[in-house]
């Protein structure tokens, strides 16, 4: 298993992350069995956004001994009322829920307070300027959690939350068909089929400039929907036309730009060990760039993918992470200094292309390296 620091919260998280729908509706002793799976298999990030409170229940009887060893990215606003889910903002029901959930878990604190499902601005307003983030602030003050999150499924609440500095974790749905998608405040738009009847072609600008500023602000991205609920798996199902499988799912999500984890579904604990395998499977098996490109509803032609077909550079570039330093700057119409920084640290420049053209030859989606090179190496010098 790999890990990264998942932005600025210096919160250490496993690439392969567990959503909770696995855990709902199972006997402890299942629970018990997904919990160990985790542990042997590297995982230690476990996303909570359901407020059933057995589950919460067993998943605290199960942790005991090893509460340690996991990240808890629990929700604030999603609370078990009447015997079913419910979102609210009112702050006695988000202070009673979030209290009964500590208590059901059998911990003082979580590593994620996740500010629950916030997919408008209206929405956002409401939670940024209310008692909801206040108490998310105080929650974060006194030790309970150490750092604020915000889900959501639109690019627009998602970057006012990440350029507010309000948000330091941002759950987020990240997949090849949903990222072509045009911002909607209705998340089930995203798996509409009339959205995907004309051809679509690269990735919606929104979508991708909000990567590139949690890239460069240090807000930290786990990821939801990376199966698409498992539609991306089934060609029958499949927005894109053809099937993907689970490797290439997590490594599309995993390249994104500020990307710490995904939240892996799995309703069983095969299926988990299964997404646990991504971390030994080779190259060829991960890679997404050939079906990508043989899409036959969706183009990625000229953008981007930082898939590394270009590599190898014969002088030695890292074009992948080269081209992705040129976009964080170009999206922020200047070069912020961690950018350049980061820069700084490759061993081969922009400007060491000798404008050969073989990775141009190599690139599935015809991006136009060597002009991409020659803009890197004005921008950043040598």
């Amino acid at each position: 298993m790999q890990y990264r620091t998942l932005g600025r919260t210096g919160i250490t998280v496993s690439e392969i992350g567990m959503g909770c729908e696995g855990l709902v509706d199972k006997p402890y002793e299942q629970v018990k069995a997904f919990v160990d799976a985790m542990e042997a298999g590297g995982v230690n990030c476990i996303d909570l956004y359901a407020p059933n409170p057995d589950m919460r229940s067993n998943l605290g009887k199960a942790l005991r001994g090893r509460r340690d060893r996991f990240v808890l990215q629990a929700h604030l606003c999603t609370i078990w009322k009447d015997g079913q889910y419910k979102r609210t903002r009112d702050i006695d029901e988000v202070e009673a829920g979030f209290a009964d959930q500590l208590q059901r878990l059998e911990t003082n604190h979580v590593e994620i307070g996740m500010i629950h499902y916030v997919d408008s601005l209206a929405d956002w307003e409401t939670v940024k300027d209310g008692p909801v983030m206040q108490y998310a602030q105080e929650l974060k003050r006194t030790g309970v959690i150490k750092a604020i999150g915000m889900s959501s499924h639109n690019p627009q609440s998602a970057m006012a939350a990440a350029e507010s500095g309000m948000v330091d974790v941002l759950l987020f749905s990240v997949n090849p068909c949903y990222d072509l998608q045009p911002a909607s405040e209705n998340v089930e738009a995203l798996w509409d089929e009339k959205n995907y009847a004309a051809p679509l072609v690269n990735m919606n600008p929104e979508r991708q400039a909000l990567y590139e500023t949690c890239q460069r602000l240090g807000v930290g991205i786990t990821v939801m929907k990376a199966f698409g609920g498992g539609d991306l798996l089934n060609a029958a199902l499949s927005p894109a036309g053809c099937a993907l499988t689970p490797y290439q799912c997590l490594h599309y999500a995993l390249t994104r730009p500020a990307v710490g984890s995904v939240m892996a579904g799995a309703r069983t604990v095969e299926e988990l060990n299964d997404s646990i395998a991504y971390a030994d499977a080779p190259e060829s098996e991960k890679d997404f760039a050939a079906a990508f490109a043989a899409f036959p509803k969706i183009s990625w032609q000229g953008h981007c993918m930082y898939c590394g077909h270009c590599a190898p550079c014969p002088v030695g570039i890292d074009v992948a992470s080269v081209t992705k330093f040129l976009n964080l700057a170009v999206a922020q119409g200047e070069t912020p200094e961690t950018v350049r920084e980061h820069y700084a640290l490759l061993a081969g420049k922009a400007s060491a292309c000798v404008g050969c053209g073989a990775c141009e030859a190599r690139c599935p989606f015809g991006v136009p390296v060597r002009e991409n090179m020659e803009k890197a190496a004005k921008l950043f010098g040598s």
